[in-house]
């Protein structure tokens, strides 16, 4: 869901970091991407009575369907806009709708039939209502693929009931694409856009959703939703779809790789069925309460100008020789002996040199005997690992582990190393925390030390779905937050100390470790080494999947919301003041569960140098998002090419270089694609 206010997101009695306070406060939002303003429609035409779809031939002209009274037949025509004056081009129609221009002609919906107007303005009934397998209702949205089959929505009773979606074919056939009794999900189909040869792409005026239904078998998959009174569909040459609600008068831009919504205009009254201009660069937006045409320049909003080019990267493997049993963790200890550090979910820690030649990996740590694993239970197990900054002064390892002693218990503990210096004492445990799950999943598990040298905690929820407890929007529980403590000092009766400077010290009731709450299952947790920022990939559940930066005091919105929107009956359709929004989302259809990686340092490949590396975890999908800090906006969020292998962790050596590790127990790397 989208919201219908604008809401101040500001850090509340926070001292963040430079980068945090221009990257969150100020921000206004409306449900999708925040927008500081948006720039004003430029009007092209007034004075048209109910202007409803709009189209522009291959000569550039630009076509108007105008209802003229509603249900008041014959009054209904197509107007040819002309150096801002609207000329009749055909008149004597009922209440024509859907709009579009095929070789000479120009389809029209209107009412119960199907108009075909040659280039003289002449109107001849191309499908009339009889030709219909059931008698259409209110014939809506039309659009028509290249090779002259004309697609049109009937938004049937305009309640939710009787809808349907009909194909034309170029000698008049009609044809049944869905309906509700091949997709229950159909209510009042409106916005038509040709997908591909196999798919449209179908706009739900009742319920709000975005949906992609299949030619073969009239099936439908959301894409989206929360588009109120959904109107008019359109997409520019880089994928990028364009959405209009007539109820609210709001059009939104839709992310080629992500799904995501941005507000583009909140300025108009109805906005009714949308097209671009002839040369692309800008979209064509009906206003039926104000009686306008108007137009938005595309190059005016960040959102549209989003890099989803694919990057000439591939993935390859690394470090060739070596194979591993579920490796969860790739890091280095930070004392300049150029030394890769891999650990299983299993257990144990294997090292070796940063050489792609190494011929096998020497056993660091193995902890196999008090970690609990199982492959029903896969979000247990070792989960986590951090070198103290100053490992090579004091041999200190943190890890974060499910123990075997008693069921759903995370324990973090510090280990240093035995005699020698070459490999961790177990027996050196020293347990920093213990913490109860109530299930199994989301036991987070990230650790990394800070700019600061403070140890930061990424927790999950406690798993289960929905969040049952409420641990996320909770201070009193650990969970769902991210934690941070001094582990170089001891409070009375702890293994570590509370920094002073938490943001909850003196909430009632709070727990002091955390940081940062409201967040769900964070997979994984990183800084950039470069600028300090916390970047977070937080694990969605129903439709959302979402990356965050993370602030002190930020609350990240779970289980009131998912990303950007509202989740459950009991969810926000809009962000409270104190709820930081994700700077990025994409939606279930692109991928189902975030894996989050590193910024990229390294020198190896200068295309990457400051992108933010992250994949899905079921689709394999890989992708490098920049995000600039000053202007509060993504960027760009690039795919790279990849192995479509299940992505289970990144990792990062000494020289910033950035691997990630699948479930088949490969690691992988980056390398440029030839020309």
């Amino acid at each position: 869901m989208f919201a219908s206010a604008k809401v101040l997101v500001r850090l509340r009695d926070m001292q963040a970091p430079r980068w945090a306070r221009l990257a969150l406060a100020g921000w206004l939002m409306l449900g999708g991407v925040a927008l500081a303003e948006t720039p004003k429609p430029k009007q092209l035409a007034d004075g048209l009575k109910n202007p409803e779809s709009v189209a522009v031939s291959a000569e550039g002209r630009v076509f108007v369907s105008t209802i003229g009274g509603f249900d008041k037949n014959g009054d209904g025509a197509v107007v040819e806009i002309v150096d801002g004056s609207a000329k009749t081009f055909a008149k004597g129609l009922d209440d024509p709708k859907g709009l579009a221009c095929w070789k000479d002609s120009l389809f029209v919906a209107d009412k119960q039939r199907v108009w075909r107007i040659d280039s003289s303005g002449k109107a001849e009934v191309f499908a009339a209502a009889s030709d219909f397998p059931t008698p259409p209702l209110f014939l809506n949205d039309l659009v028509i693929d290249d090779e002259g089959n004309v697609y049109v929505s009937d938004s049937g009773d305009l309640k939710g009931g009787q809808g349907a979606v009909y194909a034309i074919s170029p000698q008049g056939e009609v044809s049944l694409v869905t309906n509700a009794k091949k997709a229950k999900e159909l209510q009042g189909p409106n916005g038509l856009l040709v997908d591909d040869a196999k798919h449209l792409l179908l706009l739900d005026f009742v319920s709000g959703e975005l949906h992609r239904v299949n030619l073969d078998d009239g099936k439908m998959q959301r894409m989206a939703t929360g588009f109120l009174g959904g109107d008019g569909l359109a997409r520019d040459k880089n994928g990028k779809i364009y959405i209009s609600e007539w109820t609210t008068g709001r059009v939104w831009v839709l992310a080629k790789e992500s799904h995501s919504p941005t507000l583009l205009s909140g300025d108009f009254k109805a906005a009714a069925d949308i097209c671009l201009s002839a040369d692309g660069k800008r979209l064509l937006v009906p206003d039926m309460t104000s009686g306008t045409l108007s137009s938005l320049t595309l190059a005016d909003y960040p959102a549209v100008q989003l890099d989803e080019s694919p990057l000439a990267i591939h993935t390859e493997r690394a470090f060739p020789n070596l194979e591993f049993e579920r490796p969860i963790v790739l890091t280095h200890a930070g004392d300049r002996t150029n030394r890769v550090f891999v650990a299983s979910q299993l257990g144990k820690v294997y090292v070796f040199p940063d050489d792609q030649n190494v011929e096998r990996a020497g056993l660091f740590f193995d902890l196999e005997d008090k970690v609990s694993y199982k492959d029903t239970q896969n979000e247990e197990g070792f989960l986590g690992m951090a070198f103290h900054p100053k490992f090579k002064q004091n041999g200190e390892v943190f890890v974060y582990y499910t123990t075997t002693e008693v069921p759903l218990m995370s324990v973090v503990s510090r280990f240093r190393l035995g005699e020698g210096g070459k490999r961790i004492d177990p027996k050196s445990e020293e347990e920093i925390l213990r913490i109860p799950q109530p299930f199994w999943n989301h036991n987070g598990g990230t650790l990394a030390f800070g700019p600061d040298g403070c140890l930061y905690i990424a927790l999950g929820d406690g798993g289960k779905a929905n969040d049952p407890f409420g641990n996320g929007q909770n201070l009193k529980t650990l969970l769902g937050s991210i934690l941070r403590i001094d582990v170089d000092h001891k409070d009375d009766g702890k293994n570590y100390a509370v920094p002073k400077d938490n943001p909850f010290l003196d909430y009632p009731g709070a727990q002091p470790e955390i940081w940062a709450y409201g967040v769900r299952n964070i997979w994984r947790m990183s800084f950039d080494r470069q600028t300090g920022a916390c970047w977070a990939a937080d694990v969605g559940q129903d439709i959302w999947e979402e990356i965050d930066i993370i602030v002190r005091g930020g609350n990240y919105g779970w289980n009131l919301r998912e990303a950007k929107h509202k989740f459950g009956v009991g969810g926000l359709d809009a962000p409270r003041d104190d709820i930081v929004e994700p700077i990025f989302e994409y939606h279930h259809d692109v991928g189902k569960s975030i894996t989050g990686g590193f910024v990229y340092r390294g020198k190896r490949l200068p295309e990457l140098v400051g992108a933010y590396l992250y994949a899905d975890y079921v689709t394999g999908k890989l992708y490098a998002l920049r995000y600039d800090f000053d202007r509060r906006e993504v960027t760009a969020n690039r795919p790279i090419a990849g192995n479509i292998l299940p992505v289970l962790s990144f990792g990062e050596d000494e020289a910033g270089e950035v691997y990630f590790m699948t479930t088949q127990g490969f690691i992988q790397r980056f390398a440029k694609s030839n020309p």
